[in-house]
């Protein structure tokens, strides 16, 4: 088992942080592991990308690259209501 740990942050934060923890029927503790475990890291992403890729068929070239981001870049902007 991990030895605990504390984290800072705001009231705000924290008490958003309760309220989706009460919702889920868990613990912040347990909440912030499962956000922090389904989150990539730049490394995980660009590993994923180079797989995508090989399994397409695709060389994973920069512009390969780019193209990928800035179609990203789109979907997130829509998701917010935003127009790319």
């Amino acid at each position: 088992m991990s030895k605990p740990t504390s984290i800072k942050t705001s009231e705000e934060v924290r008490d958003r942080l309760r309220i989706l923890a009460h919702e889920r029927g868990t613990t912040i503790t347990e909440l912030l592991e499962e956000l922090a475990g389904r989150e990539l890291t730049a490394a995980e992403r660009e590993q994923r990308a180079v797989e995508a890729a090989r399994e397409l068929g695709v060389e994973y070239t920069e512009q390969v690259k780019q193209a990928g981001q800035d179609a990203w870049a789109k979907v997130r902007a829509h998701q917010g209501g935003a127009a790319a």
